[in-house]
């Protein structure tokens, strides 16, 4: 049923989604302020209790990803839970988020604004990212499609270089440096299929076959944390491409080769992976069988 209800999505109109995506909001609003109202509320205690339960502790490496809503009503907000993740990774923790300011397609962000302040423009990665960028000590990696969000006492190095990457997901990469930094990702709500983004450092690795990016790149005017400003320019992904994902399907691949782990937290379903792990688990399987994103069950015959 999962699978159906993804192939229906992927063939209805844009306007379609938006108004069904509006709606479940409307009533996901509905349903948390009645939890508000009845005192059943999600505090950082709990939510501490739960993270550590996971298996994630003082000390990680931990980016999140997460659909704040999904969890029920948390007390205090992304604030909330925020406090509660630095709180159980430590002092000498760090916790990353992706914060890019792409909210639909990364082709239509780079045709429309070819200038990036990354010190003001939002997240378009949830509320938990976007208040995290506002918080002190928080390091913002200098990409304008796939900015990274870093605290803790190796931030600096985990964002450095983004800007000069091969590919938004190469080895300079945020992405690709916490995973091999023995690093996890935390899904909290969603699944591969909306916020699969690590999956992509495979094809800035190997000789990928397929033409997942345009064959345009673009160029932007980025201003850093700094204020200091730069031309940049990088890939981004073909539309007709990026809808052939089937993401979620690698998640039997993972859990057979223990990388991934499912929990709860509130009311939410998540997922917890070992990042380092999982890079090679892609690798190997590409380099065996043809894996990808693309092919889950392997390379056409």
């Amino acid at each position: 049923m999962t699978d159906l209800i993804a192939q229906i999505r992927k063939v209805l109109p844009g306007f379609v989604l938006d108004r069904i995506r509006k709606e479940k909001k409307r009533k996901r609003r509905r349903a948390l302020s009645r939890q508000r109202e009845q005192g059943n509320a999600l505090n950082e205690q709990v939510l501490e209790d739960g993270l550590r339960k996971m298996g994630i502790g003082d000390g990680d490496s931990l980016m999140v990803h997460c659909r704040l809503s999904s969890l029920g009503f948390v007390e205090g907000g992304p604030g909330g839970l925020y406090r509660a993740l630095r709180n159980i990774l430590g002092p000498n923790g760090h916790l990353l988020m992706p914060s890019s300011p792409v909210k639909k397609l990364q082709l239509d962000f780079a045709r429309e604004q070819r200038a990036v302040d990354l010190r003001s423009i939002p997240s378009a990665m949830g509320a938990l990212s976007e208040y995290m960028r506002g918080c002190p000590g928080v390091l913002r990696s200098t990409h304008p499609t796939e900015a990274v969000l870093a605290a803790g006492p190796k931030a600096e190095w985990l964002v450095s270089g983004h800007s000069s990457a091969a590919g938004p997901y190469a080895a300079d990469s945020p992405f690709r440096r916490m995973m091999e930094f023995s690093g996890k990702i935390l899904y909290l709500g969603v699944t591969l299929d909306n916020a699969g983004t690590h999956l992509h450092t495979l094809e800035d690795e190997v000789a990928f076959p397929y033409p997942v990016y345009t064959k345009e790149s673009f160029s932007f005017r980025v201003t850093d944390l700094k204020g200091t400003t730069s031309e940049m320019r990088t890939k981004v992904h073909d539309p007709q491409w990026s809808r052939k994902r089937k993401c979620d399907e690698l998640i039997p691949l993972f859990e057979e080769k223990g990388v991934l782990t499912r929990h709860r937290l509130g009311e939410s379903e998540c997922l917890l992976l070992d990042a380092s792990q999982m890079f090679q688990t892609m690798v190997q399987a590409f380099e065996e069988r043809g894996v990808t994103m693309y092919h889950p069950k392997g390379r056409p015959s």
